[in-house]
């Protein structure tokens, strides 16, 4: 089960060069049930989500750099591409999305919970913005879809 907020980012933080960092790209074979293919870094991962915002089951399995090629002819849409960068925050990891390519301008952050108690309970640091956990728009299946 992955309970997770998503928030929209009203300036980004200081010395953000100096947290962990990756880069990623994403695409979705399917919307509806959400298939995505990732490739994190040189890890390479296929995910089935659930339906839900806040919480929702996730699948995940490593599958190897000729599959994620493989399924990547099967990705509808635009890939999403991002840098990834790895916050400390009280007791959780902020993970912090900047955009690149057609979402160049768009900055998520998105912080994953053990209970639901602990997502509703959460506090959010200053320089988060509006709470966009609810607003499909956001989900990056969505913004794969979109038309350019």
């Amino acid at each position: 089960m992955e309970i997770e907020k998503k928030f929209l980012i009203k300036r980004l933080p200081t010395n953000l060069g100096s947290y962990p960092h990756t880069h990623i790209k994403q695409g979705y074979i399917s919307t509806s049930p959400v298939i995505r293919i990732r490739q994190l870094g040189d890890n390479f991962i296929l995910t089935i989500k659930g339906k839900g915002l806040l919480e929702r089951e996730e699948y995940e399995l490593n599958i190897t750099k000729d599959q994620f090629q493989q399924l990547s002819e099967k990705v509808e849409g635009t890939v999403i591409d991002k840098t990834r960068y790895y916050i400390p925050y009280e007791n959780y990891t902020i993970e912090l999305d900047l955009f690149h390519g057609h979402y160049q301008d768009l900055q998520v952050a998105e912080v994953e919970f053990e209970t639901l108690d602990d997502a509703h309970a959460f506090m959010p640091p200053e320089w988060f913005g509006e709470d966009v956990t609810h607003d499909v728009n956001y989900q990056n299946s969505t913004l794969s879809q979109k038309k350019e």
